[in-house]
């Protein structure tokens, strides 16, 4: 899966994603919906053929890209195996 960046404001950030796995993007949805300076969280997905899948994600105070981050970070750490 190739992610890239699609448009970035202030407090939103477009993601696209060519080949999506939605094993990944949907427990990244849950974390982010989890983070109370996300606003916004929506997955954008129309014919996966024709379009690439894109995540679009809002916060009311901070960096949006910051909140994927973490949100990736977050994950990564519980399925890590010490």
């Amino acid at each position: 899966m190739q992610t890239y960046l699609i448009e970035k404001t202030e407090n939103s950030v477009k993601l696209g994603f060519k080949e999506a796995n939605l094993t990944l993007i949907t427990p990244l949805m849950k974390a982010l919906n989890e983070n109370p300076d996300v606003v916004l969280v929506r997955y954008i997905d129309k014919h996966p053929e024709l379009q690439d899948r894109v995540l679009y994600v809002e916060t009311k105070k901070g960096d949006a890209m910051k909140a994927i981050e973490d949100a990736a970070k977050s994950i990564s750490d519980y399925y890590t195996v010490n």
